[in-house]
């Protein structure tokens, strides 16, 4: 019987390069990307040793090996799977329907937690004092949390000044910001080694790039030598910013 080549093959064909450029974003965000590729040559000598030379020995080691291999990469990836997973349940279509299902006073209560935030960013700026504050989004960030002082306290304007005076203990660590409550202060982030970053920055803003690469959270950065504020989210920075801007920024990414 002759072979077809129908609309459900280029549906096929669609989903699997989709697929693959997916994996191929999400190998290369965690540095993984040597990986992937080598990956992807162990499957096509797989493809070509079974399915188009059809050497049972060696065909049959193959197989052996991937079906192990599977279960080695899951437990090798585990992270990266969770977060892809994470980032499937956190796009933005999906956000808009849930705050379309959700209560309409969920706007009014994230102003009243984003507003002590941006005013005690212009105040520290205005300072020159320097502070790093990360909101939590989709992804818990519990681990992050246990690296710090728990504080748990309502956001407060004074309490976030206070936290990042400059002979405050917990100054040199970050912020975290859960759940529309300071849930810790003094806390240990990830920094990113992305060579992209500018030179001027210190720090505080690869430490706020580190994060907003390995997770969905929202960091904001104050500079203790210029003043400045920017925020990182996404593995991508957005410096020099004015109140309505930090505040527009924040309102957006966080409704």
């Amino acid at each position: 019987m002759p072979f077809v080549f129908g609309i459900k093959d280029v549906i096929d064909i669609v989903l699997v390069a989709l697929m693959l450029y997916y994996v191929y974003r999400l190998m290369k965000e965690s540095r993984s990307l040597n990986v992937f590729i080598g990956i992807m040559v162990f499957v096509l000598i797989w493809l070509f040793v079974s399915q188009v030379f059809e050497m049972r020995l060696l065909g049959s080691i193959l197989d052996k090996l991937v079906s192990v291999g599977v279960i080695g990469l899951i437990v090798l990836f585990q992270e990266e799977i969770r977060k892809f997973l994470y980032s499937l349940g956190a796009h933005q279509r999906f956000k808009r329907l849930m705050v379309f299902m959700g209560d309409k006073r969920h706007a009014e209560t994230d102003k009243e937690a984003i507003m002590p935030i941006v005013l005690a960013c212009m105040s520290m700026a205005k300072n020159k004092v320097g502070a790093l504050i990360v909101i939590e989004r989709g992804a818990p960030l519990d681990d992050i949390v246990e690296t710090g002082d728990l504080i748990d306290a309502r956001i407060n304007q004074r309490l976030i000044e206070n936290i990042f005076f400059k002979n405050s203990p917990l100054h040199d660590g970050a912020m975290i910001i859960s759940k529309k409550r300071i849930k810790a202060a003094g806390c240990i982030l990830p920094v990113s080694h992305n060579f992209n970053i500018p030179k001027e920055l210190g720090l505080r803003h690869r430490a706020a790039m580190g994060i907003s690469q390995d997770s969905d959270a929202v960091a904001v950065v104050v500079s203790e030598e210029t003043g400045r504020i920017s925020v990182a989210i996404k593995g991508e920075f957005r410096l020099r910013l004015s109140a309505e801007e930090l505040e527009s920024i924040l309102t957006k990414e966080l409704a």
